[in-house]
């Protein structure tokens, strides 16, 4: 699976979970540093950290299983698609050869085989996008709801009063430290914490290859170029 099933999991019930638990840590952070440059004697300035939740969940261990599970899983569909959008291109090369050469009733014959194997591709290529884009939606929703409480802890005991997501869509971030990115610390305890079982080697991230898209539009008798 290529950088597409990295496009890492578009979960809606993920990106909730982490959206409330980014909120909630920044309406007590802003709490704590207000808090802080008002009451008598304390220290000026406030701990804030930043994640790559997306990353971070591809990175540990079990993400990687569960990429390399993936993987397996649509490969045969992905092949399938391949050999279906092959022999469009095919249909294509054809017609383009025998143009002058057929009869019309076979450059027509041709034409109507090409546009229905294009409309097969297509709806392969939705259906699968779906079941992989829900695939990765268990995936991520699955790990991310344990690796925010190896965040929350983290935090807790590391004084931080905000750990933002510089992944997500809505928490725009100009510019962050690395100093204070807190991404492969939150790996490296989430895979103590959640280890993967033994002889399970991780292969990849969860990602899955995109659907296959033709390269031609559907066989006619002078197929139009996109």
């Amino acid at each position: 699976m290529n950088s597409r099933i990295l496009a890492l999991i578009q979960s809606g019930s993920l990106r909730k979970t982490f959206q409330l638990a980014i909120l909630a840590a920044g309406i007590f952070g802003a709490s704590a540093l207000h808090a802080q440059s008002t009451a008598p004697g304390s220290a000026a300035g406030t701990k804030i950290g930043v994640i790559n939740v997306r990353q971070a969940i591809a990175s540990t261990s079990e993400g990687k299983q569960a990429g390399a599970e993936l993987q397996s899983q649509f490969a045969p569909r992905q092949s399938e698609l391949e050999g279906l959008n092959k022999q469009i291109n095919d249909l294509r090369t054809r017609i383009d050869a025998g143009t002058g050469k057929f009869s019309q009733d076979e450059q027509a014959r041709l034409q109507r085989e090409g546009e229905v194997k294009a409309r097969q591709l297509q709806r392969k290529q939705d259906e699968y996008q779906e079941d992989v884009n829900a695939a990765q939606a268990d995936v991520f929703d699955r790990i991310g709801r344990k690796m925010i409480d190896v965040l929350d802890r983290y935090a807790r005991e590391n004084g931080y009063v905000a750990v933002l997501d510089t992944s997500a869509q809505n928490t725009p971030i100009l510019f962050a430290s690395t100093n204070i990115d807190v991404t492969q610390d939150i790996v490296k305890l989430y895979d103590q914490a959640y280890p993967v079982k033994a002889g399970s080697a991780p292969a990849a991230t969860p990602a899955a290859k995109p659907p296959v898209r033709p390269a031609t539009q559907p066989p006619a008798a002078k197929p139009p170029q996109r």
